[in-house]
């Protein structure tokens, strides 16, 4: 699976952070625990195991969001979506193992009539949002060796 490449808005973003692939995975799909080390997310609740199906409720800014994982590969790849607030998402990340490091990469589209109201801020919303996240993910993760 992956995004909605004719969505009116598409961010793809990558990151090479120093630390095991087993902590960075753990860290992002322990969905329960994100507000402990992701500032941007209020709450976080997974219902039942991390599988493909598996929903999960989260809130930032303000929004409550519900998604669903549509794929799981672990510590490969994880895909998850769904509506949210008239705007529908989908959300894949993939994780690689490299002489570098770790290269985490993200990509998510959005569509919906909120987004085609305002692209340019919606495109700028989600960027900064994921640019955030793969941040305090790298240094959360960095920080824990």
């Amino acid at each position: 699976m992956d995004i909605d490449r004719s969505a009116p808005v598409v961010v793809e973003l990558h990151r090479t952070m120093h630390a095991p692939l087993e902590t960075i995975w753990q860290l992002h799909t322990e969905v329960d625990c994100w507000p402990q080390w992701n500032t941007g997310i209020d709450t976080a609740v997974l219902h039942g195991p991390l599988a493909v199906g598996a929903v999960f409720d989260w809130t930032t800014a303000g929004l409550v969001i519900s998604f669903t994982v549509a794929e799981l590969s672990p510590k490969r790849r994880i895909v998850w979506g769904g509506p949210a607030h008239g705007i529908t998402g989908i959300h894949v990340w993939e994780f690689e193992e490299t002489s570098d490091g770790v290269q985490v990469s993200t990509r998510e589209s959005w569509a919906g009539a909120p987004v085609e109201a305002n692209l340019h801020a919606m495109h700028l919303a989600l960027e900064e949002s994921l640019l955030a996240w793969l941040q305090v993910l790298k240094t959360t993760a960095e920080n824990r060796n």
